[in-house]
């Protein structure tokens, strides 16, 4: 298993690794419009320009990535966690999240989010150390929970 950065090479597998992992996130809400999964090649193409994408593969598969970008306060903001549903539980995510941390190092502050019902999420974060801050309702079903870790 190596994590690495990855490059515009890797959205493909990118992509196809984010719609698979997020879909047990669209079950919960029973809503399989969620962002992650509308998502095209060319939108995660563009992120590349301003986010640093992180990959976890294992052979030539890529079984998990994250995306971090710089925000203006200076705090770093972390995005679409994700990992091959057959892999997880064996601290990948946590090592694709302290990559970030170390790659951002001088930043005060981190943030991000996930679903208000996403329960294995909020306590997978919390146990990294971030924290609830607010809450913000996306759909009808669906409120965002920000989350954020200070130094």
């Amino acid at each position: 298993m190596i994590i690495q950065k990855a490059t515009v090479k890797d959205a493909i597998d990118i992509l196809a690794l984010q719609r698979l992992a997020y879909r047990s996130e669209a079950e919960i809400y029973e809503d399989y419009t969620i962002k992650p999964l509308k998502q095209t090649l060319d939108d995660i193409k563009s992120e590349f320009d301003d986010h640093i994408f992180l990959k976890c593969t294992e052979g030539d598969s890529v079984i998990g990535s994250v995306r971090a970008r710089l925000l203006e306060d200076g705090s770093c903001y972390i995005g679409r966690l994700m990992v091959h549903p057959n892999h997880q539980n064996q601290g990948i995510g946590k090592k694709l999240i302290k990559e970030v941390e170390n790659i951002f190092n001088t930043c005060p502050r981190f943030e991000l989010t996930t679903g208000h019902q996403s329960h294995k999420n909020l306590e997978f974060y919390q146990k990294l150390g971030y924290y609830p801050y607010k809450m913000e309702k996306v759909t009808e079903n669906i409120n965002l929970v920000y989350l954020e870790k200070k130094r």
